[in-house]
């Protein structure tokens, strides 16, 4: 089964966070919601808070398949800032293990170089922040082994198009169409 990390930072986009959760959970993938804070506890943009099911300094990464952003502006700042997930970051992209961002959060990967000549996508006005990608405007890009989001209205479409990444496009468009995604 593989093991996805979900990252909640302070400030991050409730509605991409449980969405992709539920998603993958859906599809039967081992789901870790990662807390970037001290405490399990994570408060959204929203002011919904979710309680994480480990912290950032605690989990193996060896065992992760996947790195996951949601965004938020806040958020998506407070991941960029973090240090140890840029480093787990730059690791994941040296063996192209897949990553995904969206939102804002696709900056993270940007600003790390991840994404030159590369198509992605991200909530518009963080363009600048995708430094040297092929900026499509698209709902969802999947590029290598990164897949970004353009924001809260498609994270559905791109929490569908990991399970398409892990166990293709039938078994995606299967759950889409249980869930009622048009």
């Amino acid at each position: 089964m593989k093991k996805i990390a979900v990252h909640l930072a302070e400030g991050f986009e409730e509605i991409e966070a449980i969405s992709i959760i539920d998603v993958l959970r859906r599809a039967e993938f081992d789901v870790t919601v990662v807390s970037m804070n001290k405490s399990m506890e994570v408060n959204g943009a929203h002011e919904i808070t979710v309680k994480a099911d480990i912290l950032f300094e605690e989990l193996d990464y060896d065992n992760i398949d996947m790195i996951v952003l949601p965004g938020g502006m806040q958020g998506s700042a407070n991941l960029k800032a973090h240090s140890g997930l840029r480093e787990q970051i730059l690791n994941f992209d040296d063996i192209k293990k897949p990553l995904a961002a969206i939102c804002a959060a696709p900056m993270v990967f940007g600003n790390l170089g991840l994404l030159k000549e590369k198509q992605a996508t991200c909530y518009p006005g963080f363009e600048d922040e995708l430094h040297g990608a092929i900026i499509t405007g698209e709902a969802v890009e999947k590029a290598e082994n990164i897949i970004t989001g353009k924001g809260a209205g498609v994270a559905i479409k791109f929490a569908l198009k990991i399970v398409e990444k892990f166990k293709g496009k039938e078994i995606a468009d299967d759950l889409a169409k249980k869930m009622i995604v048009s």
